[in-house]
C-alpha cells in the first residue's frame, strides 16, 4: 500500500510538474527567496552623490547604441574610473533593455550596471527594481547587467507570464536564448500574481532550471521538482523534466485521478498526453490502470472548423479483470466502446445540413467498464443504447425535403441490435389544392391540405457476433412506403370544429413469412421467402370539437375570487376496412399443436409492420378539462393571484360498432398540475377497465367477460417532482448591511461580526421526486412500484461544495443507486472528491486540476464529477 501511494502521487506530481512550467517562456521558479548572494555575485557601491537634476546623452563610442540615463541625483566619478551612480528615480535605457531602479551603478569600462530596489532603514527592499526588455517587464531585487555581452545575473526576480508569475532567487542570463536559474518556484495563483497576498496558495519548486529559448518553439529542462499546497511540502516529486513550449497549444501529459474500487482495486483514472495536431484537430491518449489487473486504453480526436463544424471521435478498449486468478469467482471481460459526435454550425449551410452521434459498445460495456466516468454520470444503468447519422438536403425552389439516415440500437437486456442501414425519407412539402391567391381560407374546399411522401429502409434484428457477417446481411429487410394524408377542417355553428381526414399507406417489401407448426421440436417456426410483395391499408375519420367556459365569481370577502372551468370536448369517427379478410390477401393459416387453424400475416415482423386485422367503425371521445382560481396574494402587485388546480385533466375511450366483442375500449385519464407557485408537478395516469374480470379459486390470472359496467383499476402511475432552495425561506439575508467589517485576501467572501466570528449565507438546492406505479391488468395481485429520490447540492462556505443524489425503493426497502460528491475551491486549482458508497460500483475518486488558462493545454482541466455530462466527451 505505501509503495503504491507513493507511486500514485510521484505520478501525478510528474504530470504537475509538466503542466505549470509549460508556458514558461523564458523564467525561471526560485524556492526559498532570500537576501544572500554569493562572494563572486556581490558589488560594493560606492553612494558618492551630487545633486543635479537633468537627463544625459553619452555618445557612441564602442557600444553597438546609445546609453540613456535619466534621475533626481546623479554623479560621476573620477575620468580614470569612468562611473556614473544614478539615485532617486533613476532609469537607464540601452538598445531595447530600460532598467527602472531607486540606485544605478555604471562602469563605462567594463559595461557592468548594477541596479537596486528602493531599501528600508533596515536595509530591506520595499521597492524592486524593474527592468523591461522586448516588451516584458522583470522585477528584482538586485540585478548586474553588461550591456556589452548582454548578460546579467539577478537576485529575487519576479517575472509574469499570462496568468502565472515565476520567482528566482538567482537567475543568470548568458545570451537572449539560454538563461540558468537557482531556486524557483512557479504558481498562477491570481492573489499571489496580483499581489493582494505575499504567499501563494501552491506553488512549484526547482533548485535548478536551464530554460533555452528559440525562434519558434522554447525549451525548458529542470532537475527535481516538487509541489507546495500551503507553503507546505508534499509527495508530489519528480526527478526532472524536460519540456517543450511554444506560443500555440502545447502538448503534455494529463493529470489522473486516484482512488479504489471495490471490484476492481486502486486505480489511476484518466493518465494520458494531450497533442495537438495542426490548427483545427487536437488528440488525447488516455489510460485507466487498476492494481488488479484491469485496464483501459481511451483515444480521442477533437475537431473544429469555426462557423462550419465541431466533432470528435473516441473509442474505449480493454479488459476487466475480477477475482483470483485459478478460483470460481475470477472473470476476465473483453469491452470496447466505439463513439462519434458530429455537428454543423447552423449557419454554414441552410440548405443541408449532417448530423451524427455514434455510440457503439459491447453488449457488457457498462457492467464491466473500468472507465469510472461512467459509474459517476449514472451511464453504467443504460438498458439501450442509440446511434444515428442524419443527412437532410432541402432545395431553393422545389417544395421537397430530403432525408437519409442510419441508425444502431442496442438492447443489454436482449442482447440484440436493430440497425436500420440506411433509411431515406421524400417528403413533399405541405400544400393546399384549392387555396384562393387573396384573402383567408374558408369552408371545406379551400382548406384542404395534402401530405405525401416516400420512404425507403433497410432493417434487421441480430446479435452482437453476427453484426456485418453473412447471416445479417441475409436477414436484412428491405422496403419501401409511401404515405398520403388528406385533411380539411371547416367552422360549424360558429363554436364548433369539423375535421375531415383520410390516410393512405401502399408499401412494398422483399420478404414475406411462412409460419408453421413442427411437431418434431413442439415449436412453431417463422420462415422468410425472398419476394417482392406489399399492401395497401387506408382508413378515414371526422371529429368535430369546441370549447365550452365556465366560471364562478365569489364575494369580495372571500379569500377566492373566481374559479374557471375550460372544457375542450370532441368527438370522433373513425374508420378502416378488415384488411385481415382474405379478400385482401394479406393474411394465411397454419395448423398449431392442437390442430387449430391459427392466422398470421405474411408481413409480420415486417420492415413497416403488417396491415391490421378486423373491421374498425367507433366512435372516440376526449374530454380536455383546465381548472383554474384566482385567489387574492399581499404579495403580488395586483392583488390576485392565479393557481391552477388542473392544467390538464383529459378523459378519453372509445367504442368500435363493428366489433364482435369488448366493443368498448378501455378508459384513459391523465392529469397534470402544479402547486406552490408552480415548484411541485404532479403527472398522473390511470386505466379503467370497463369489463368484469372473473377470477376462480386456483388462479391469479382472471378472464376477461363481456360484462359491461363493472369498472376496475388496471394501471396508475404518479410521479412528483419538487425542486427547492434556500429561497423558499424568504428574502437572503444581506450581510454588507448587518456587518460592516468584510475580509481581505482568502477571507473576502466573508463578513465579520465584532467578536470576528466570520459570517456566510449558505447556499443549496435539492430536487425531490416521488413515482409510484401500480400495473395490475388480469393479474390478481397486481404489481407495485415506489421509489422516491434526492439530487442536490449544498455550498457550506464560498470554497466548500457538496452534492449527492440517492433513491430509495420504498416497496424493497433498499436504497439503489447513490452517489456523493465534494469540491474544495483552493482559489488556483480545485480538489475533488467522488465516492459511490455502496452497490455493484462501490469506488471513491480523488482528483486534482489547475484552473489557469495557461496551462489548459497541457493539463486540460476540467472538474471531474457525476453531475457533470459524458466525461468522455
Amino acid at each position: 500500500m505505501t509503495a503504491l501511494a507513493r507511486s500514485i502521487f510521484k505520478s501525478i506530481l510528474l504530470i504537475l510538474n509538466i503542466l505549470i512550467f509549460n508556458n514558461i517562456l523564458a523564467q525561471t521558479v526560485p524556492q526559498n527567496i532570500g537576501e544572500k548572494r554569493g562572494a563572486n555575485d556581490t558589488l560594493i557601491v560606492s553612494r558618492d552623490t551630487v545633486s543635479v537634476k537633468k537627463d544625459s546623452i553619452v555618445p557612441k563610442e564602442q557600444l553597438d547604441d546609445v546609453v540613456k540615463t535619466k534621475a533626481e541625483y546623479k554623479s560621476s566619478s573620477s575620468i580614470s574610473n569612468k562611473q556614473t551612480f544614478l539615485s532617486k528615480k533613476a532609469q537607464i535605457i540601452y538598445q531595447d533593455m530600460q532598467i527602472d531602479a531607486d540606485y544605478i551603478r555604471i562602469d563605462w569600462d567594463t559595461g557592468k550596471i548594477y541596479a537596486r530596489g528602493e531599501q528600508d532603514k533596515n536595509g530591506k527592499i520595499t521597492t524592486p527594481a524593474v527592468a523591461t526588455q522586448g516588451g516584458k517587464k522583470y522585477e528584482y531585487n538586485e540585478v548586474i547587467y553588461n550591456y556589452k555581452t548582454r548578460q546579467a545575473i539577478a537576485f529575487n526576480a519576479r517575472t509574469e507570464e499570462n496568468e502565472g508569475v515565476v520567482v528566482a532567487e538567482r537567475t543568470k542570463k548568458y545570451n537572449d536564448s539560454v538563461f540558468f536559474m537557482r531556486k524557483a518556484i512557479f504558481t498562477t495563483d491570481e492573489y499571489f500574481l496580483k499581489k493582494k497576498d505575499s504567499l501563494p496558495d501552491y506553488h512549484m519548486s526547482a533548485p535548478n532550471i536551464k530554460l533555452i529559448k528559440g525562434k519558434n518553439n522554447s525549451q525548458l529542462v529542470t532537475g527535481p521538482i516538487q509541489m507546495y499546497i500551503e507553503q507546505v511540502p508534499t509527495p508530489l516529486i519528480m526527478p526532472f523534466a524536460i519540456l517543450p513550449f511554444s506560443d500555440k497549444r502545447s502538448a503534455g501529459i494529463l493529470i489522473p485521478s486516484f482512488g479504489e474500487r471495490q471490484d476492481v482495486g486502486f486505480f489511476l483514472n484518466g493518465l494520458g498526453y494531450y497533442q495537438p495536431i495542426g490548427d483545427h484537430f487536437d488528440l488525447k491518449i488516455l489510460s485507466d490502470l487498476y492494481t488488479k489487473g484491469s485496464w483501459n486504453i481511451k483515444p480521442e480526436l477533437n475537431y473544429l472548423k469555426k462557423y462550419r463544424y465541431n466533432g470528435n471521435f473516441a473509442a474505449d478498449y480493454g479488459y476487466t479483470v475480477r477475482g483470483i486468478k485459478g478460483l470460481d469467482d475470477y472473470s476476465k471481460t473483453k469491452t470496447f466502446r466505439i463513439a462519434w459526435r458530429h455537428s454543423q454550425d447552423s449557419k454554414a449551410n441552410p440548405y443541408f445540413t449532417f448530423n451524427a452521434s455514434v455510440d457503439i459498445v459491447s453488449s457488457k460495456f457498462y457492467n464491466n467498464t473500468v472507465n469510472n466516468n461512467y459509474i459517476f454520470n449514472g451511464n453504467v444503468l443504460n438498458t439501450t443504447q442509440t446511434s444515428r447519422i442524419n443527412v437532410t438536403k432541402r432545395f431553393l425552389n422545389l417544395p421537397i425535403t430530403i432525408s437519409a439516415s442510419a441508425g444502431y440500437n442496442q438492447n443489454f437486456k436482449t442482447g440484440l441490435t436493430d440497425i436500420r442501414l440506411p433509411d431515406m425519407t421524400i417528403a413533399v412539402n405541405q400544400f393546399y389544392l384549392f387555396k384562393p391567391k387573396t384573402g383567408v381560407r374558408t369552408g371545406l374546399l379551400e382548406n384542404i391540405n395534402v401530405n405525401t411522401g416516400f420512404a425507403l429502409s433497410n432493417y434487421v434484428t441480430t446479435t452482437e457476433d453476427e453484426i456485418f457477417k453473412q447471416q445479417m446481411w441475409k436477414d436484412m429487410k428491405t422496403g419501401a412506403k409511401n404515405s398520403i394524408s388528406i385533411s380539411t377542417n371547416t367552422t360549424v355553428a360558429k363554436y364548433f370544429t369539423f375535421t375531415l381526414s383520410a390516410n393512405a399507406d401502399n408499401v412494398l417489401t422483399t420478404k414475406i413469412l411462412d409460419k408453421s407448426y413442427n411437431p418434431l421440436t413442439n415449436l412453431v417456426e417463422d420462415n422468410y421467402t425472398n419476394k417482392v410483395a406489399g399492401f395497401s391499408t387506408f382508413s378515414t375519420s371526422a371529429s368535430l370539437q369546441t370549447v365550452l367556459y365556465g366560471q364562478k365569481n365569489f364575494s369580495k370577502n372571500s379569500p377566492i375570487v373566481a374559479v374557471r372551468h375550460m372544457v375542450t370536448p370532441s368527438v370522433s369517427f373513425n374508420y378502416s376496412p378488415d384488411f385481415g379478410a382474405s379478400s385482401w390477401g394479406y393474411y394465411r393459416n397454419y395448423s398449431n399443436a392442437r390442430g387449430e387453424m391459427t392466422a398470421y400475416s405474411i408481413f409480420d415482423n415486417g420492415i413497416y409492420g403488417a396491415p391490421t386485422t378486423g373491421l374498425v367503425q367507433s366512435v372516440g371521445f376526449n374530454i380536455v378539462n383546465n381548472l383554474e382560481m384566482k385567489v387574492r396574494s399581499k404579495s403580488d402587485s395586483t392583488g390576485i393571484k392565479k393557481v391552477k388546480i388542473f392544467e390538464s385533466l383529459n378523459i378519453s375511450g372509445g367504442y368500435n360498432f363493428a366489433a364482435e366483442k369488448y366493443k368498448w375500449s378501455v378508459f384513459s385519464v391523465n392529469a397534470q398540475s402544479s402547486f406552490f407557485n408552480n415548484k411541485l408537478n404532479v403527472n398522473s395516469s390511470l386505466t379503467i377497465e370497463p369489463y368484469q374480470i372473473l377470477f376462480d379459486d386456483y388462479s391469479t390470472t382472471g378472464i376477461r367477460t363481456e360484462n359491461f359496467g363493472h369498472f376496475s383499476l388496471q394501471g396508475f402511475n404518479l410521479q412528483l417532482s419538487y425542486p427547492m432552495s434556500e429561497a423558499i425561506f424568504g428574502k437572503k439575508e444581506d450581510l454588507a448591511k448587518v456587518y460592516k467589517k468584510k475580509g481581505e485576501i482568502r477571507n473576502e467572501n466573508y463578513y465579520f461580526d465584532d467578536d470576528n466570528y466570520s459570517h456566510y449565507s449558505p447556499t443549496w438546492t435539492l430536487n425531490v421526486n416521488a413515482n409510484y406505479a401500480y400495473t395490475k391488468g388480469l393479474s390478481k395481485l397486481g404489481t407495485k412500484v415506489a421509489t422516491v429520490g434526492l439530487d442536490g447540492s449544498i455550498k457550506l462556505t464560498p470554497y466548500w461544495n457538496i452534492n449527492g443524489s440517492t433513491n430509495y425503493d420504498v416497496v424493497n426497502k433498499t436504497l439503489a443507486y447513490t452517489r456523493l460528491g465534494f469540491a474544495r475551491d483552493q482559489r488556483s486549482f480545485t480538489i475533488t472528491f467522488n465516492w459511490v458508497p455502496f452497490g455493484q460500483y462501490k469506488v471513491y475518486d480523488f482528483f486534482i486540476g489547475i484552473k489557469a488558462n495557461i496551462l489548459k493545454d497541457a493539463v486540460k482541466y476540467k472538474e471531474r464529477s457525476f453531475t457533470q455530462p459524458n466525461s468522455s466527451f
